[in-house]
């Protein structure tokens, strides 16, 4: 082969090669153009089917709060006899079933919320126990006297659980 024809050779192929890159690298980026393109639309729709999954799980999550409310629960749960360690744990059942009841929600809410809902639920059980452990409550119908004395020198745990998820609901907007 003469040295012309390798040049000849050489300079059809250089010019077929640079357009093939340059067509490849065009190629790429409008792949990955239209991918994301087609990412951001689904996560778009998911976001917008989400959103009354999302809200009635705090729904549901408020309602809990309120029911969890020892002013609320005393007068939804009534003592079965006079025993105080009875009524104790009926009231702590009661708590216990209603969160376990809605314990799918967690999946819908931030994982601050649900540590905080858990946490005013705790206080609940912590605010009964230690009122049933109180020397002046002997009787069930005393221990809810106690109870009740006790929330009105104070906010209920509840409380500062369902303002944070009024605050993270205002955000969803």
């Amino acid at each position: 082969m003469d040295v012309s024809r390798i040049i000849d050779l050489f300079l059809y192929t250089v010019p077929a090669v640079i357009t093939g890159v340059i067509a490849y690298y065009f190629f790429r980026e409008h792949t990955k153009n239209e991918d994301g393109r087609r990412r951001f639309l689904l996560k778009k729709d998911l976001q917008v089917n989400a959103l009354p999954l999302r809200l009635q799980a705090y729904e549901r999550m408020a309602l809990f709060l309120e029911r969890l409310t020892p002013s609320k629960l005393l007068v939804r749960v009534t003592p079965i006899s006079s025993n105080k360690e009875d009524y104790e744990s009926l009231l702590i059942q009661n708590i216990e079933q209603e969160f376990e009841h809605n314990l799918s929600q967690q999946i819908y809410v931030s994982d601050r919320c649900w540590s905080i809902i858990i946490a005013a639920k705790n206080a609940t059980i912590q605010l009964i126990r230690k009122a049933s452990l109180s020397e002046k409550t002997d009787t069930a119908n005393k221990l809810r006297e106690v109870i009740l004395t006790e929330m009105m020198e104070r906010k209920a745990p509840s409380d500062a659980a369902l303002s944070f998820i009024k605050e993270e609901v205002a955000e969803l907007w």
